[in-house]
Parts: structure tokens; sequence; C-alpha cells
């Protein structure tokens, strides 16, 4: 495995369509922030994937959407090494992947730069004192403001019913705008969605599907006022 791993990081390293920053290199003043048009050669808006794993919704999104670029970021490039060679063998020039902490996801992208962000199926961190590590908090929002232009939507998919819950209490408080809000995507009275939603199948959604657990979608905008 270790070693399927090195192969893996090695040939990360040779793919175009993967970014690996330091942090140095992300402090100091990362090349591609604000110039990742550039980087995809044309002015199409771009689109998010946090924790993006091994890329299956970057993939997805990417074939159904030409008119747009998206990046998945991961901190744990073996995984998405899947998904950038995928890309590479089908000829998607309109997908990339960043090696990051989500954190950091300000010092990787420009203010307006990004059009779109998809969070899907993020570790819920239940325990408490992991709160200010939901993808969902507070000060990840802040961050995701920072990078989305003023009419940025943004996406939650998940099988926990406890980020679901979590989230809409967030997004409440903070007066934020829930554009559409769904507890189980696959019943069979849900026909609201846009197809994609459903069509486009994370290993993990597919593991949660055969366990009986419900997908929990949650589509909305964020409101804050800048200073």
């Amino acid at each position: 495995m270790a070693k399927n791993k090195l192969r893996r990081f090695a040939e990360n390293e040779l793919l175009n369509n993967v970014i690996q920053p330091t942090r140095e290199e992300l402090f100091d003043g990362f090349e591609l922030k604000g110039k990742w048009h550039s980087f995809f050669k044309n002015n199409n808006p771009i689109v998010l994937e946090l924790g993006c794993g091994k890329g299956e919704y970057s993939i997805g999104l990417a074939k159904r959407f030409p008119e747009k670029n998206f990046i998945g970021i991961d901190i744990k490039g073996a995984r998405f090494w899947v998904g950038a060679k995928q890309a590479k063998g089908e000829n998607l020039s309109n997908v990339a992947f960043v090696r990051s902490q989500i954190e950091l996801i300000d010092y990787i992208f420009a203010q307006n730069e990004v059009s779109e962000i998809w969070i899907t199926f993020p570790d819920p961190q239940i325990k408490f004192r992991r709160t200010k590590h939901r993808l969902t908090h507070p000060e990840f929002l802040k961050k995701y403001h920072k990078v989305l232009n003023p009419d940025g939507i943004l996406h939650l998919k998940t099988d926990s019913e406890f980020l679901h819950g979590y989230t809409h209490g967030v997004l409440n408080a903070e007066n934020h705008t829930v554009i559409q809000s769904n507890h189980n995507i696959y019943h069979r009275d849900e026909v609201n969605l846009e197809p994609y939603v459903k069509e486009i199948q994370t290993h993990y959604e597919n593991l949660f599907k055969n366990e009986g657990k419900h997908i929990t979608y949650i589509k909305f905008k964020l409101n804050y006022k800048d200073e």
C-alpha cells in the first residue's frame, strides 16, 4: 500500500492537471491566485469541490458542463490521483486538482474568482471539540465568501443528518439563504432536484445508500455584508 501511494505521489508530480503548492508558496503569494482563468485558458466560471476524494464529483460535473471549469481540492493526493488520471485519459481539459488544506482556500483563490462550491460527503466532525473543523462552520463560510462572486452558490451533499441539521442551524442563525433543502434526495416523491444531484454518485455515496442511509442536500447562498 505504501509503495502504491509513493507511485501515485510521483505520478502527480508529472500531471499538468495537478497543482501541489507548499504552505510557504501559498503564504508568500500563490502564483495562480487570481489567475486561474489563464490556467484553463478561458474565462469560464470556476467551480470547486472541497474534500474531493477520488474526484468523482468533479469529473462528473466536468463532463456535464464543458462550459465551466472544475477544481477538486483535497489534502490526500493519492486519492485524487484517480480523478486526475481519469481526466487525462478522457481528455477533460476543464478539470484540475489541488493538493491543499481547505482552510487555505482564500490563499489559493482571489476575491470573486469562484462561482460555485460543492461540499460532498465531508467528515461531519460530530464531537463537540471538532466543531470548528466542520466544513459548514461559520469560519469556513467566511472563507468561502472571500473567494465567491456575489452570486456564488454552495451545495452540501451528505449522508449525515447531523451535519445537515447543523448546517441549517448555521445558515438560519446568520441569515443566509437556503435555496433548496432535501432530507432524502432518492425518495420516490422527490422531483424538484437538478438531475446531476442524483446522477453523479461518489463511491461513498453508493456505500451509504446500500446501508439504507438517507442522502441529504442543501443548496444555499451566503449573505454577508462586505465591510
